[in-house]
């Protein structure tokens, strides 16, 4: 990579010094500054090759300096820090044109790997604005740990697209929240946010709410009914809880999805459709791929953007904030002004929140409802903890079953997971492939890739050994146990 003019504009001269010995040593020429206006003087003047700049500065705020960078030049490339670490910040960011969003403490190997993407990358197209003046600072997601930050980026980068995305965690991580955010800060913010939740709805009534029907379709449709795709027209649906959805209905979202429209229960007549589809699920849809509970192709549609969304478990440093702005709520709603003791949140932090922020919401609605002292202390918290575990499961006894009677137990779960109905056609073949796959797996692992060794082993032609990996898309790596 060619020798480039990097600007640095940051408040904190460590920073700066940082920036400096680690980009000069990649051979760039590099000019630091403390404040925005020697910044402005210096691309108003041409210089620089990339900018490089924080947020927070004595005399301008960094975002605000983005939009004047490019209106006078447009192809200079913009990297934004920042200390503040929420997504708004992000957002705003991706906005206002900037070539990424770094949260501060950044990784100098990951700054470096970003300035030169930033100065080998071919020109972009302008990043959109927002419809209706900037960005207010409400925030919809809380968290400052890594794992938010990284949300944040793949969330700013996705605002001014209509790509589709699903949205994996467990409950009470804020799935919604997240397809929200899409929703009100995305290009599709002007029109209707629509959401349906697949296992609240009974199963023989799906097609109908997504699709509406035409009066008369079924015994009790006494009427036209518009359907959430109609509903969403221009705007978001929000299909939540996308793995409990029936198979009948997964066919006709996939039609929707590869032809861009659809017919109403009853109805005849195409409709055009315009809507961004983000879908949640907390289930691992690839498990029931192979149960044959969710469609592969419908999977592949709907997983264009995948994000998972961490438990609270994995993200604890997120807690202080998320109780204090709880709290908040809770003194806006009229409840009394709470405080915890150290003791108290450290407690908070230790326990493993199996119903994630939901469960942390709740309780921190509790605790300023019905406790009378204003700081809270661990015995409380205790307290409430130990009301809200659950009764440990019976330990089960260790099974030493053959493998077919492991195999047949595991198929009795299968249909009866179908109650009165029967799983889809080709249940041989499904399910061979499903021990054939660890079976040469493993047999490759134990034979350290050797592909002769495992053929023997396995009793089969050594062709059709290699068959077999090509069709179930099993790697080989030689050498390794």
């Amino acid at each position: 990579m060619p020798a480039s003019t990097i600007l640095v504009a940051d408040d904190d001269r460590a920073i700066r010094t940082v920036l400096n010995q680690a980009l000069v040593r990649l051979g760039h020429d590099v000019r630091t500054t403390g404040n925005a206006s020697t910044l402005w003087r210096w691309v108003a003047d041409g210089q620089g090759d990339l900018v490089i700049t924080d947020v927070v500065m004595p005399d301008e705020n960094g975002l605000d300096l983005i939009p004047r960078i490019k209106k006078i030049r447009p192809d200079l490339r913009v990297i934004v820090m920042s200390a503040q670490n929420t997504l708004m910040t992000a957002v705003k960011a991706a906005e206002r044109g900037a070539f990424e969003y770094l949260p501060k403490p950044f990784d100098l190997k990951e700054l470096i790997s970003v300035v030169e993407r930033a100065l080998t990358a071919p020109p972009a197209t302008p990043a959109p604005q927002p419809a209706n003046g900037d960005t207010d600072d409400q925030l919809p997601l809380i968290g400052r740990s890594p794992a938010m930050q990284e949300i944040y980026r793949v969330l700013a980068r996705l605002m001014g697209t209509d790509l589709t995305v699903m949205i994996t965690g467990e409950s009470g991580t804020g799935k919604e929240l997240v397809a929200r955010a899409l929703h009100d800060y995305g290009k599709r913010r002007g029109g209707p946010f629509v959401a349906i939740n697949m296992a609240a709805i009974p199963r023989e009534l799906i097609e109908s709410e997504l699709f509406g029907h035409e009066k008369g379709a079924f015994t009790g449709a006494t009427a036209r009914s518009t359907g959430r795709f109609e509903q969403a027209q221009g705007g978001t649906l929000f299909l939540d809880e996308i793995g409990d959805m029936p198979l009948e209905a997964q066919t006709r979202l996939l039609r929707v999805l590869q032809e861009g429209e659809y017919t109403t229960v009853g109805g005849r007549m195409p409709i055009k459709t315009d809507v961004r589809i983000i879908a949640a699920t907390h289930r691992d849809l690839r498990t029931l791929i192979r149960q044959a509970q969710f469609r592969e192709d419908l999977f592949y549609r709907l997983n264009v953007v995948p994000i998972r969304l961490p438990p609270l478990r994995e993200r604890t440093e997120d807690i202080p904030d998320l109780i204090r702005h709880f709290l908040a709520l809770a003194i806006a709603q009229g409840l009394p002004a709470k405080t915890m003791e150290p003791a108290a949140m450290d407690r908070l932090k230790s326990y493993r929140w199996p119903g994630n922020v939901r469960e942390l919401e709740n309780l921190v609605r509790r605790l300023a409802a019905l406790y009378s002292q204003q700081v809270i202390g661990v015995d409380v918290i205790e307290a409430e903890i130990a009301d809200a575990l659950p009764t440990p499961p019976p330990v089960e006894e260790q099974r030493n079953d053959g493998l077919s009677v492991a195999v047949e137990r595991h198929l009795k779960d299968y249909f009866a997971a179908h109650k009165d109905g029967l799983p889809s056609a080709g249940l041989y073949d499904r399910v061979l492939r499903e021990v054939e796959r660890p079976l040469i797996s493993l047999s490759l692992s134990v034979t350290r890739g050797n592909q002769i060794k495992a053929a023997e082993l396995l009793g089969l032609n050594r062709n059709t050994l290699r068959k077999k990996i090509r069709e179930l898309d099993i790697q080989v790596i030689r050498g390794l146990k």
